[in-house]
């Protein structure tokens, strides 16, 4: 696997994140190559990593054994119009594109007998804590190939319902948004209350840092957790009772459900 020839279609913050997985990870970096219509972002991911860099698609897909598409929905069907009939035939194409499905971008490569893997990943994958969820009606050797990939920046999942990563989009890909508006929000709320600038923002985030870990590692529900450190009467209890009058789940809830939404219109 460390010697696939990997060609990443835009060189954004989630090819970084993947990339530098992969490297640590001890993939060649010489058989990594990454496409931008920026130089300025192709030169400092060549300095950054050593991987090689191109400004033409065509020519960085030409011996590519792993196609990953790292660019917009909205610009999907122009870059698979112009590379399809390039693509190697046994290639494994990974699209991290939101909302476009893979019968979508077989018909926008003219190429039916492509082998296609989508995932959605997050942003978290930049510190190596990622959450993926795969996608892939392909043979067990292409999703192997994708899994590969994605789980060098963090934690893996499959679905066996292409139609599922809508929904997952709006809880993990666009989930972190959710806990760093939060953050941001006790962080002001912490100034208006007099603390220094500084100090609010390290408690938010050392706060946000510490509950995930626990989520993550203690084996306890979220629901268990919250009951934990909620004392009747106490100053939890109040804050809680306070979220709950203004009817905060049910604000989570609707952002989830117009993320969905908004994934399915771009596909």
């Amino acid at each position: 696997m460390k010697q696939q020839k990997i060609t990443f279609i835009g060189g954004g913050n989630m090819s970084e994140a993947l990339i530098a997985g992969l490297v640590k990870a001890g993939h060649d970096c010489a058989n990594i190559i990454v496409t931008d219509t920026q130089p300025a972002r192709l030169e400092a991911l060549a300095d950054q990593f050593g991987v090689q860099t191109s400004a033409d698609n065509i020519e960085a897909i030409a011996q590519a054994q792993v196609i990953v598409l790292a660019v917009k929905p909205q610009v999907i069907e122009a870059v698979l119009a112009n590379i399809g009939n390039r693509i190697p035939d046994d290639a494994t194409i990974v699209s991290i594109a939101a909302g476009v499905g893979i019968q979508k971008m077989k018909e926008c490569a003219k190429r039916e007998h492509l082998s296609f893997v989508r995932v959605m990943p997050n942003t978290p994958a930049l510190v190596g804590a990622g959450m993926s969820v795969l996608f892939s009606n392909a043979e067990q050797k292409h999703k192997d190939v994708a899994e590969y990939i994605l789980a060098a920046s963090g934690e893996t999942a499959w679905v066996e319902d292409e139609r599922l990563l809508h929904a997952v989009t709006a809880v993990s890909g666009s989930g972190p948004a959710y806990f760093f508006l939060l953050a941001e929000t006790m962080q002001a709320a912490g100034e208006a209350l007099g603390l220094p600038k500084d100090l609010a923002a390290q408690l938010a985030n050392q706060t946000a840092m510490g509950a995930g870990r626990m989520l993550a590692e203690s084996g306890r529900n979220a629901a268990t957790l919250r009951s934990q450190v909620t004392s009747p009467g106490g100053t939890t209890q109040a804050a809680l009772d306070t979220m709950y009058e203004c009817d905060f789940p049910s604000a989570v809830r609707k952002g989830v459900q117009a993320a969905s939404k908004r994934s399915r219109e771009l596909g």
